[in-house]
């Protein structure tokens, strides 16, 4: 059963996740939302990177007014991040925030949850309610005997609850924890309690490298049951690496199509050009093109020519050269300092 083919539609701003609606990619801006030049710039490089949701910060006034300004220029929805001082959502729906994100059990009082969900439901923005493994409630701690998928679940949908019992429903639940198996847990038992859409990801996943692993394998087993609307690859560095990533997940799990996909060999000892070097440029440039190819860049004739065949393009490397392919078939021979221009000269002409 797929999921997320049966979860709500939510519309956040434009971008409708839920009710089998593509699997849509967020990242979150790391300057201070106040600097409104600063995050305007970072969120249009996400924007060209593929984002299609992007979150901010609103942890004061300046920032919560900065949204307005913030909107003018970028054309992704954005989502407020609340955190403690339930006046910083309702000043940032005031200014245009396309959706909040909040953990009712950390901004205070019913009244002050009710006060938000009331604005929310006059202007019909959606509320992302949000629970980390970290943040998890002492007496679900007790309850379970630890922090558990279990207890995780349960805080999120009585939260869920909560907000339901005020007169609203248009949410999106996120449940996050480093533990990347819990995290996998707490999507295969909270996929059947609920039809509001997901928020997915490994939370605190760690570095590019690291981050990018753990997401990777996480993101792979909860997305391959058909559990998740939205994701995010969260990663400690530039932002836009959190999107590289999540497209690579998605295409890689069938769900995006579109970007050509560049596969290469380990290379061994047979290799006899600066196979490494090559691959790391090719996928720099193939980011530029939105052809849904597959190009192989392969570094010896024991599996180059064979690998290299099976791609739309492709290089089968000999010895400080390099054969280039097309459709099965080998196009010329060229010396390896010019294979990376032969081969980008294919890509400007490709049909």
């Amino acid at each position: 059963m797929s999921y997320r083919d049966e979860t709500k539609e939510v519309n956040i701003g434009g971008v409708r996740i839920g009710a089998g609606n593509p699997v849509a990619i967020q990242s979150m801006t790391n300057t201070p939302t106040s600097d409104v030049s600063a995050t305007v710039s970072q969120i249009l490089a996400l924007e060209k990177a593929g984002c299609e949701i992007v979150r901010c910060t609103v942890p004061d006034e300046e920032s919560a007014k900065a949204i307005k300004e913030i909107k003018k220029q970028i054309h992704i929805p954005l989502v407020a991040d609340i955190h403690f001082d339930h006046r910083m959502a309702l000043m940032a729906m005031e200014n245009g925030a396309d959706k909040i994100r909040i953990n009712p059990g950390n901004i205070g009082s019913t009244d002050k949850v009710r006060e938000v969900v009331n604005l929310a439901k006059e202007r019909n923005i959606p509320i992302r309610v949000g629970v980390n493994s970290g943040s998890l409630e002492k007496n679900l701690v007790e309850k379970y005997g630890g922090v558990t998928a279990e207890g995780i679940v349960e805080s999120a949908l009585d939260k869920v609850k909560l907000i339901e019992d005020m007169g609203y429903d248009n949410l999106v639940i996120s449940i996050k924890s480093s533990d990347v198996m819990m995290c996998v847990k707490a999507h295969e038992v909270i996929a059947g309690k609920t039809p509001y859409p997901l928020h997915v990801g490994i939370t605190e996943s760690g570095t590019v490298r690291s981050g990018s692993i753990k997401s990777s394998v996480g993101l792979g087993v909860i997305l391959g049951q058909g559990i998740g609307d939205t994701i995010r690859v969260s990663l400690t560095g530039d932002p836009c690496e959190e999107i590289t990533a999540a497209r690579l997940i998605l295409k890689t799990l069938g769900l995006r199509k579109g970007g050509i996909d560049v596969v290469s060999c380990p290379t061994c000892g047979r290799t006899k050009i600066d196979l490494i070097s090559l691959a790391q440029q090719v996928e720099k440039i193939a980011e530029n093109y939105p052809y849904d190819i597959r190009l192989a860049v392969m570094g010896c004739a024991v599996n180059g020519p064979g690998e290299a065949r099976e791609a739309d393009l492709g290089i089968a490397g000999g010895l400080h050269e390099g054969l280039l392919m097309k459709h099965g078939e080998i196009i010329r021979k060229v010396p390896e300092a010019e294979l990376l221009n032969a081969l980008k000269e294919e890509l400007d002409n490709w049909k």
